[in-house]
């Protein structure tokens, strides 16, 4: 059975990967002329995709290239003196096995896991789906898939082309993300330093094996800002808009986003589909259920929807139209949960009030303050909120396989 994939970042190569095992052979398609390796921005694994990772033999390297940010100084507006945080205990409380990696560094090691099993073809892009699986490409040339997966993000190619505008599954909720590379000598390794104000938030963090550092800017509007998705120049002036004047250490960071090699800019929106699946072709993670960067698990969702999804095609022995049922059937729970858990995230990372803003900053300080052994206590008798994306089983699909296929 052939499959092509579109999309090489994350959900992509980790669905190739399990389909590779099971016994399928997959092609993965990517606009991008190879991998990226410039800019990006760190992502968390929760236990399950750790998990999951482990059955890949890629935890090691995950643990590795882990960015090691263990603590986080906060300014808050008006407030003399920052807050120190152990961000260690914030994660202890949230999951059992956590690992916090820049996007590009787990997008090259899932990637290598499949590399010498799965065709890649890098500089391309589909432009059309049949019913009977006939794909053309924007360069290639046309083939046949007996399955079409759509892993390419929130403003998916395959979504597109196949359910329509993305205008018709999105919602913005509320806030935009900007993402610069800035130089190195601007963060210490492991810290995140970051200053915080009504509406608005700006931090700026690095790793002991990166070469520079990143600079993240939130902050929240009622209404969509008018800019073109392409024009970086526009996009630039709203960050500093935003965020001038907030502080001499903010004004430093903004003042690098015009000789910043790498920037990314987009508003914080949900996917919201009821079903991701239509004929042969079905999305994977953000593709499909975007909770919303940065504020929803969402690189951990689509770890575990690209491993559900193999699973069950594996287990249904090809029958995709039964896979994909059973595929939307187990992940649309926690898809739900998640979407939740994004609106209360991106209302409490940004707060909109003064006591919103003393309430964050007091409450981390007070977390990290307490043994780890009593907020990971605490934390487990909330339930489903702050160990959410802990809370999803790996199932053990290798056991469910049928006898000969």
């Amino acid at each position: 059975m052939r499959i092509l994939i579109s999309g090489a970042s994350v959900s992509g190569p980790v669905l190739a990967h399990w389909l590779t095992r099971y016994g399928f052979e997959v092609t993965v398609v990517e606009r991008a002329p190879a991998l990226r390796k410039t800019g990006g921005h760190a992502v968390d694994l929760f236990r399950p995709a750790m998990e999951i990772s482990e059955r890949m033999g890629a935890a090691a390297r995950i643990e590795k290239a882990a960015t090691g940010t263990d603590r986080m100084t906060m300014y808050r507006k008006g407030s003399p003196r920052p807050a120190r945080v152990d961000l260690g205990k914030i994660f202890g409380a949230a999951s059992d096995r956590h690992v916090e990696i820049m996007r590009d560094d787990l997008s090259e090691i899932y990637y290598d896991t499949t590399r010498d099993d799965v065709e890649y073809v890098f500089g391309d892009s589909i432009t059309g789906i049949g019913p009977d699986g006939e794909v053309s490409f924007e360069n290639g040339a046309p083939r046949r898939f007996d399955l079409v997966v759509g892993a390419d993000g929130l403003h998916s190619n395959v979504r597109r082309l196949v359910f329509g505008e993305e205008s018709a599954f999105s919602a913005y909720i509320g806030a935009y993300l900007a993402v610069a590379s800035v130089p190195k000598e601007l963060a210490a390794d492991g810290e995140y330093v970051g200053h915080l104000d009504v509406g608005r938030t700006a931090g700026v963090y690095s790793a002991a094996h990166m070469d520079d550092a990143r600079a993240l800017f939130i902050v929240r509007r009622a209404a969509r800002l008018d800019y073109h998705h392409r024009d970086a120049p526009r996009q630039k002036e709203l960050v500093r808009e935003a965020f001038a004047g907030m502080h001499p250490q903010v004004d430093a960071w903004l003042a690098e986003l015009d000789r910043s090699p790498a920037f990314y800019f987009d508003s914080i929106t949900q996917l919201r589909m009821e079903t991701w699946s239509r004929g042969r072709v079905t999305l994977v993670g953000d593709a499909g259920y975007s909770p919303g960067p940065a504020v929803g698990g969402s690189t951990s969702l689509a770890v575990c929807g690209a491993y559900v999804l193999a699973g069950e095609l594996a287990a249904a022995g090809g029958d995709h139209e039964r896979a994909f049922a059973a595929y939307e059937r187990e992940m649309l729970p926690l898809v739900h949960a998640s979407r939740a858990f994004a609106l209360r995230a991106a209302k409490t990372l940004v707060p909109t009030s003064r006591a919103g803003v003393w309430g964050l900053v007091r409450g981390a300080s007070l977390v990290s303050a307490l043994p780890a052994g009593l907020t990971r206590a605490l934390a487990r008798l909330r339930g489903g909120g702050l160990r959410l994306h802990d809370s999803m089983p790996v199932r053990d699909y290798a056991s469910r396989l049928p006898a000969a296929r």
